[in-house]
């Protein structure tokens, strides 16, 4: 199974809102998912990102794959630099 970091599509008509699961891909894209890892409101000004770093790091060192606007939140909160930097301690 691929588990994939991806954004569901929640909200109304014209009026998005997102929330950052860890799913299985080959389900539908707001289909259902393994577990919440945040939300994201792009309408807000700032865009309002919630992320739990605990679950993503979980997810990211189990391999899951991300899609590009998830890694550019990740980045944004400062997730991937944490991930590399875990990361690196673990080859030495």
């Amino acid at each position: 199974m691929a588990v994939k970091i991806r954004l569901t599509r929640m909200g109304a008509k014209k009026r998005p809102m997102y929330r950052i699961v860890a799913t299985d891909s080959r389900r539908p894209r707001d289909g259902q998912y393994l577990e919440l890892i945040g939300t994201y409101n792009p309408l807000e000004q700032p865009a309002d990102v919630k992320i739990n770093k605990e679950v993503a790091m979980k997810w990211l060192h189990n391999g899951a794959e991300i899609t590009d606007t998830v890694r550019n939140l990740f980045s944004k909160a400062g997730i991937m630099k944490e991930f590399a930097e875990s990361k690196s301690k673990k080859d030495k």
